[in-house]
């Protein structure tokens, strides 16, 4: 009778067990069905005007925001440079003139200003405003699409100034879409192939990566529509990337808990729910310490740092529901056929800690395996390992001195070919190499003529001339005499000039620097320029802007958010795994470690930079971004490793936990690094000098921390202190050498009682507890 009764409850459990797999991929499916679509429309929500980043207090954006009440319009400068074989005709000047026409009819562009000859009469310069309403990128192409077509033979022509660097950044973001992504999950697939030898297991698991990615494309596109944070090519190749590969480093872990669970001859559901367990905590606590770091980036002044916190978190969020979700559903529809052709053997799962903790006892004793000989040198030479690892990281570190991260010019951002650098670099050969890219000076009118006097005296100032609107190209000149500005037009004589334009009783100064606008040399007059205004006039009075200006503010606010938010990530992060663990120990060993790790991959990094590759230096950002993602990142892997030894410990004494934590979990953490090495190197395609810096910082940092930190030095460094590691909590009493009845622990031998070894108390000692008391003291 009882088993009639329990038909219909075997029956609604069967269901259930397919069901809800079931129901969660169609979720998944439908969300990345939605989401995909949007992999083409990001470009709709993104930009990347460097002025936009920054923080709304900061001198070149006032400047910014004013422009357009003095020049009537929101637009962002091209200059188009012409040059012959020498001195430029009466015929090519004409052709040139017809040229402008040309230009002045694609859709976009302002009012062309006259073509203004070089002093020694071979090159002309055109002034060509782009509207920033439309896409600057597809206006600048038009643009030098249209000269391609028109240009007569014997003349040669570049499209450079702000709007000519902009169009070629933009350009350098187009392979984010196709490229970056096809790069990195092939990439992915090959190692998970090698890893796993099985075909259909990396399909599994670039799904739940991918699905991951549309979804979060998904929820951050709608958010960036609605304004509440800025989305560029930049933070948009890193969320790509970071999504890929924290998503497949949960999925590694949960799918290494689930082929134990089938080697121990669990059925599928029951495999799945084991598994799910056992990735839970490590899981959630990876991808929670992960986007708290992340979510750190909201104290930077910089727009693009601070939307990246958030869009970052937003991703790791979906891939921690991905791989605790979507995977699991996968695997327990698939079950062990998900490792064909190598399918684990129900029955055939062995201890693979037990060999490691017999080292405790006999560290000679003979092994087998990678792991089980790595926790062999662990076991018979911990000290010297951690030292010696310590002593190497220690000299990589020094590399750091070499680091130039204090800003790189902008003709250097994009690698590769670019116009408008090739454009810049002719045009300094001809006029002011400041040319098409000044410095904007917002004065009131009162102060126009001490305004023009520290400009006329300032090094590095070639020309100073005002806005007017009424003027044929905008501006008119402008010079003291007697203590009064005196304002000139070119033309007729006895022609008056047109009065500057005057907003809010302010007027703006156009100065022209000697030296090319995105140099050092530049950014130092715009920082002497700012230093004798305020000595002058006063502090607010005067304020500069312009594209030399944007970068030195830009650059400062870098500098001022990496000090900032790297000493709070470090202590959020402490705070956390102290939380996690239970303990200040081991937290602060792992903090130290990865510190240590950081540095050893700048310092390699920055030879590399310097001596392999010649970069021309780094932006202020670079040490930031890498420090954020190896140490949010780093960390995962801390918490795959100590979560497992704690585990572990708690049934075993903490060296044979780390023993078996080592031999447990190096494989997995292996190919995580791995994929995560390659996910990250995979920005190197796109020609983008941050990201191909980051790639390498972030890639060889990621294996260094796998190979070296993770598996040599925070092993070694934990067997060498023992239980004190966990101080203060209870489960530092749970270590000490073997014994025939266990462990030795400070209240006696441990004795195994079921799957957690308990000490016998001595009787009458003060430490005496009952074993349930203990078992509870091990969680405290």
């Amino acid at each position: 009778m009882a088993s009639h009764l329990d038909a219909p409850a075997r029956t609604t459990t069967r269901w259930l067990r397919i069901g809800i797999p079931v129901v969660l991929v169609l979720i998944w499916l439908v969300g990345g069905s939605i989401g995909g679509p949007y992999f083409g429309k990001v470009d709709e929500v993104a930009t990347n005007d460097q002025s936009s980043f920054l923080p709304s207090s900061a001198e070149a954006t006032q400047v910014q925001e004013r422009l357009a009440d003095f020049t009537g319009g929101d637009t962002i400068p091209a200059v188009v440079v012409v040059t012959g074989d020498g001195k430029l005709t009466d015929g090519q000047l004409a052709d040139i003139g017809d040229l402008a026409t040309t230009i002045g009819g694609v859709e976009g562009v302002g009012e062309i200003s006259p073509a203004l000859p070089s002093e020694d009469g071979e090159a002309v310069q055109l002034f060509v405003p782009i509207e920033t309403a439309g896409d600057v990128g597809e206006t600048v192409a038009a643009v030098r699409e249209a000269i391609a077509d028109d240009l007569p033979d014997g003349l040669d022509a570049w499209v450079t100034g702000p709007a000519g660097f902009t169009a070629d950044l933009v350009a350098g973001f187009l392979g984010i879409d196709g490229l970056l992504l096809g790069v990195a999950l092939g990439a992915v697939f090959v190692i998970l192939v090698i890893v796993y030898r099985s075909p259909l297991l990396p399909i599994l698991v670039l799904l739940t990566s991918t699905f991951a990615l549309c979804v979060a494309l998904l929820t951050v596109w709608w958010l960036a529509k609605a304004g509440v944070f800025v989305l560029n090519g930049q933070v948009q190749g890193i969320l790509f990337i970071l999504v890929i590969g924290a998503a497949t480093d949960y999925a590694l872990l949960y799918v290494a808990r689930f082929r134990e669970a089938i080697a121990q001859g669990r059925q599928r559901w029951d495999a799945t729910t084991t598994a799910w367990r056992g990735a839970f905590e490590p899981i959630i606590a990876s991808g929670g310490t992960v986007i708290a770091g992340l979510l750190c980036l909201l104290l930077s002044d910089l727009a693009t740092n601070r939307a990246l916190g958030p869009i970052a978190a937003i991703g790791i969020l979906f891939a921690v529901l991905s791989a605790l979700t979507f995977l699991p559903a996968l695997l327990a529809l698939v079950g062990r056929a998900a490792f064909w052709p190598f399918l684990p053997k129900a029955g055939a799962s062995s201890d693979a800690g037990a060999a490691a903790e017999a080292l405790v006892a006999n560290p000679t004793a003979p092994v087998k395996g990678f792991w089980a000989r790595q926790a062999r040198l662990v076991a018979r030479h911990s000290r010297v390992v951690w030292i010696v690892t310590t002593v190497v990281l220690l000299a990589a570190s020094a590399g750091m001195l070499q680091l130039k991260a204090d800003g790189v010019p902008q003709s250097d951002l994009v690698l590769g070919a670019s116009q408008a650098r090739d454009g810049q670099d002719v045009l300094a050969q001809h006029f002011a190499a400041g040319s098409g890219s000044p410095a904007y000076v917002i004065v009131p009118q009162g102060t126009v003529a001490a305004a023009v006097q520290v400009l006329q005296d300032a090094d590095g100032i070639d020309s100073v001339a005002a806005v007017a609107k009424d003027a044929p190209s905008g501006q008119i000149g402008v010079t003291v005499e007697n203590g009064e500005p005196v304002y000139t037009v070119a033309g007729p004589p006895g022609g008056a000039a047109p009065e500057p334009t005057v907003s809010d009783g302010d007027v703006l100064l156009v100065a022209t620097l000697s030296d090319q606008a995105d140099s050092l040399a530049a950014e130092q007059t715009i920082r002497d320029v700012r230093a004798s205004f305020t000595d002058e006039l006063g502090a607010g009075t005067v304020l500069v802007g312009g594209p030399t200006a944007i970068d030195v503010d830009t650059n400062d606010t870098s500098i001022r958010d990496r000090t900032v938010i790297i000493p709070v990530i470090l202590v959020v992060i402490l705070i956390i795994l102290m939380l996690l663990l239970r303990a200040i120990v081991a937290p602060v060993l792992l903090i130290a470690s990865v510190i240590l790790s950081f540095g050893a991959a700048l310092g390699v990094s920055a030879v590399v930079f310097n001596h392999v590759f010649d970069f021309p230096g780094a932006d202020p950002s670079v040490p930031l971004y890498g420090f954020v993602f190896l140490v949010a990142l780093g960390v995962d892997y801390n918490i795959f490793l100590m979560s497992r030894v704690r585990e572990e410990s708690k049934r075993h004494g903490t060296r044979p936990g780390i023993l078996r934590g080592l031999v447990a979990t190096g494989g997995v953490i292996t190919s995580a690094g791995l994929v995560l090495a390659a996910t990250f190197a995979a920005l190197g395609v796109i020609p983008i000098l941050f990201l191909a810096q980051l790639a390498f910082i972030v890639a060889f940092g990621v294996l260094l921390d796998t190979f070296v930190v993770r598996s040599l030095l925070v092993p070694a460094a934990a067997y060498d202190l023992g239980g004190v590691i966990w101080w203060p909590s209870a489960l530092r009493r749970a270590q000490g050498p073997m014994t025939a009845q266990g462990p030795m622990t400070a209240q006696g031998p441990m004795v195994a009682q079921g799957p957690t070894a308990v000490p016998e108390a001595v009787e009458g000692s003060p430490e005496a507890m009952t074993r349930a008391e203990y078992r509870d003291s091990l969680d405290s």
